[in-house]
């Protein structure tokens, strides 16, 4: 099922006296129920615009937009508080704790101080819940921000450059629960820049460029799609499966602690019954798959060779 539909959604930002900007350019996407999802795009592409359609906050110039099952325009009510986000840096008064931070902003939307127990907790904040938070540090504030996203116990996450800023260490805390969240049946739906993270984060992704998505779907699929010019195998011993490979007229090497193999993706099976003749057992076959940030550049960039 898909927890969030778009359709042709198009929004154009009208300034007297100078050109209009188009945003978002006719976008269509769908994100199903369940795991992390990449939003990824450069500066401009459109990524904080979307969001702010599906929350409501902005009105599209076209298109349509459902949240949940519910058209945006009209039902968002209906399904909001099956919904928590973080649209740019959560707001949040550092000579309160942490606990009650979230205690307040639980009592805005509802929901008791047990709540706000509990997602401290489930962000791994809750023996610092007492602390002030001006003396968390940038991952510990993001996390909290995360944490009041969570009051309501929501089917669906939606974050804005959740790591943006942060320091190595801050972007392994996040890295770390936007997985356990996508784990546990929600849909994480999360915006980055920061390509390497997402790479080992999300389970699906969506790249835009100049307001279109450019690319869709399960990660492996979206790196394999761009490069896959080889296969990967790896056998405990990698000098006789490359000697069994060449005789059967594979071009193959040894490449650390891999076998690197000039074939389609379609000839697997062949990899596979070549090296089992040979007494050799594969541990791990796949596409040589380029990396995401490689991947990105290639889809990005404009006809002058610049990223859009």
């Amino acid at each position: 099922m898909a927890v969030i539909t778009i359709e042709g959604l198009r929004k154009e930002y009208r300034r007297l006296r100078r050109p209009t900007t188009v945003a978002v350019d006719g976008l269509n996407l769908e994100v199903p129920e369940g795991g992390v999802f990449g939003f990824l795009g450069p500066n401009g592409a459109g990524k904080t615009t979307t969001i702010r359609c599906l929350l409501g906050l902005v009105h599209p110039s076209a298109g349509k937009v459902h949240l949940l099952g519910a058209d945006v325009s009209r039902g968002l009510p209906s399904v909001i508080g099956r919904v928590g986000s973080i649209v740019e840096s959560p707001a949040l008064f550092p000579k309160f704790t942490g606990l009650r931070n979230l205690e307040i902003l639980g009592k805005l939307q509802g929901v008791g101080p047990k709540a706000a127990a509990e997602a401290l907790a489930r962000v791994g904040l809750a023996e610092r819940g007492d602390d002030m938070v001006k003396t968390y540090s940038l991952g510990m504030k993001q996390r909290l921000g995360i944490a009041a996203a969570l009051l309501k116990d929501p089917a669906v996450l939606i974050l804005d450059e959740p790591a943006n800023g942060l320091d190595p260490a801050g972007i392994v805390e996040v890295r770390g629960l936007l997985k356990s969240l996508g784990a546990d049946g929600r849909t994480v739906f999360v915006s980055s820049h920061i390509l390497t993270e997402v790479q080992q984060t999300a389970d699906r992704v969506a790249i835009l460029a100049r307001g279109k998505c450019v690319a869709n779907g399960p990660v492996h699929e979206v790196l394999a799609s761009r490069g896959g010019e080889g296969m990967v195998a790896r056998v405990d011993d990698l000098a006789a499966g490359e000697r069994a490979l060449r005789a059967a007229g594979m071009t193959a090497a040894v490449d650390a602690d891999v076998l690197r193999v000039t074939l389609p993706a379609t000839e697997g099976a062949r990899i596979t019954r070549t090296l089992a003749e040979a007494g050799l057992y594969l541990s791990e076959l796949r596409p040589d798959e380029v990396d995401l940030e490689t991947v990105f550049l290639e889809l990005t960039k404009d006809d002058s060779g610049e990223v859009r």
